[in-house]
């Protein structure tokens, strides 16, 4: 399943005097690392390496720039389940490889830990909600996404046709995000990786 929001729209004009991936990049780890409510105009043009003119040239404004670096963020991090379901696994197999990759990439020292999507904007005030939605929105894609593989499993036969699927789903993505802010808090690597085996003793017997 294809994770889906309307793209901020990008202004027309002269060409732009740098690197608008790079810059969109730069921006993605501020807000990763900070939280958007937290991350300022200053933070932003500092790590881009422009000036707010450019900035609101380039991507618009605030809001819309944290969005499409969401959106860069998406296309580059494996915090989807599309990738994993692509591959010729068992459902059980599936979900394990999943949380697997999941505690790695959370826990990459080159990177900002945890998951963008889950913890960027998680405490924010009313003038925040719209992020807020979208945000929910493609944890809720997710979670979609992770009943439609466990539904396959029931009609393949490998989880018995009772299996409450939609609670199955929504237990790995708390643990999903409970991963998440042990990453934001240092736990290890190792940490993680058990965390995701002991939730896969959760599974469900076949029969």
């Amino acid at each position: 399943m294809e994770m889906t929001q309307d793209k901020p729209r990008k202004k027309a004009g002269r060409p732009l005097s740098f690197d608008r991936e790079l810059a969109l990049e730069r921006a993605m780890l501020v807000f990763w690392r900070y939280g958007y409510e937290a991350t300022s105009l200053n933070d932003l043009t500092g790590a881009m390496g422009i000036t707010p003119p450019s900035l609101y040239t380039a991507f618009g404004d605030k809001e819309r720039l944290f969005l499409e670096a969401v959106e860069y963020y998406l296309a580059k991090k494996p915090c989807f389940f599309e990738s994993i379901v692509a591959e010729p696994l068992t459902a059980k197999e599936s979900i394990r490889s999943y949380l697997e990759v999941i505690a790695i990439s959370q826990t990459d020292p080159n990177q900002p830990p945890g998951c963008m999507v889950v913890t960027s904007a998680t405490n924010c005030t009313a003038a925040s909600s719209h992020v807020q939605e979208v945000l929910a929105d493609y944890r809720g894609q997710m979670e979609a996404g992770i009943k439609d593989r466990l539904d396959r499993g029931v009609r393949e036969g490998e989880l018995a046709a009772d299996t409450d699927t939609a609670a199955l789903a929504s237990f790995f993505v708390t643990v999903i995000h409970g991963m998440s802010t042990q990453a934001r808090d240092n736990a290890g690597r190792e940490k993680l990786l058990a965390i995701g085996a002991q939730a896969m003793r959760a599974w469900p017997d076949p029969l």
